[in-house]
């Protein structure tokens, strides 16, 4: 597999697996493991969402420069962009400002200030799939910085860079992603709104040729995982904001 077959979903990895089953508990081991598991299908194939492809891409940033995730995030990314209130979990200070999520049976209570991934939690709270904990403010400067790159030239990821990221890169394939990023419900890729979503509820929303950019900070894992009807409120979330 290549990099761009993760960045793209493309790179057949597995879909599903417990990693707490099949790994342990010790990063190094669920490392390695991760890194050996037989293929899903061959590399290039079909589009397929899964989280192993985000949580390699972490593992790859690691090995690349030789620090965590967390701080190589810090450094190149929200430092230089003024991200002053975003971070990885755990979280301690200002815990009552956290949003919970679902109640977690092995504590007895909801989780507050932790990743609500399992795998992430598996692995500290420090990893590619998830567990950043972030602001509306924060969000903004992000995506202020996706539509008009805002002079930051210290940051790590510039305008070629998001140009790369806002276009359609599975050819025919089904259905259309970009890098991480993809064409967001109810849209035409022509259209050129792109979406990321998160599980918990969050999603952000970016057209760069408009200038403009959406952000919605749900919390719909509170109440249930089902997943229609905040499928529903985004759409007419999406359509109010770029109409």
């Amino acid at each position: 597999m290549t990099i761009h077959q993760l960045l793209t979903h493309t790179a057949g990895l597995p879909l599903r697996a417990n990693l707490r089953a099949l790994y342990g508990t010790e990063r190094d081991a669920i490392h390695r493991g991760v890194l050996r598991e037989q293929l899903h299908r061959h590399p290039g194939t079909a589009v397929e969402y899964t989280n192993r492809a985000a949580m390699i891409m972490g593992m790859v940033v690691e090995h690349l420069n030789g620090a965590t995730l967390d701080k190589i995030c810090e450094e190149t990314v929200w430092r230089p962009l003024g991200m002053n209130q975003t971070r990885f979990g755990p979280l301690a200070a200002r815990i009552d400002h956290v949003a919970p999520t679902e109640f977690d049976p092995e504590s007895g209570k909801r989780l507050r200030g932790i990743a609500h991934d399992f795998s992430a939690r598996l692995l500290g709270g420090v990893c590619g799939i998830a567990g950043v904990f972030s602001t509306l403010g924060d969000v903004e400067m992000f995506l202020r910085h996706m539509i008009a790159d805002n002079g930051m030239a210290e940051a790590g990821f510039g305008g070629k860079w998001v140009e790369k990221s806002l276009q359609i890169h599975t050819g025919v394939l089904q259905p259309a992603r970009g890098l991480f990023w993809f064409p967001a419900p109810g849209t035409n890729p022509s259209d050129g709104v792109f979406v990321h979503h998160g599980f918990t509820g969050t999603a952000m929303w970016v057209n760069r040729e408009r200038g403009r950019w959406a952000a919605l900070l749900t919390n719909k894992l509170y109440y249930s995982r089902d997943r229609e009807p905040i499928a529903r409120f985004r759409d007419v979330f999406r359509a109010l904001a770029f109409s």
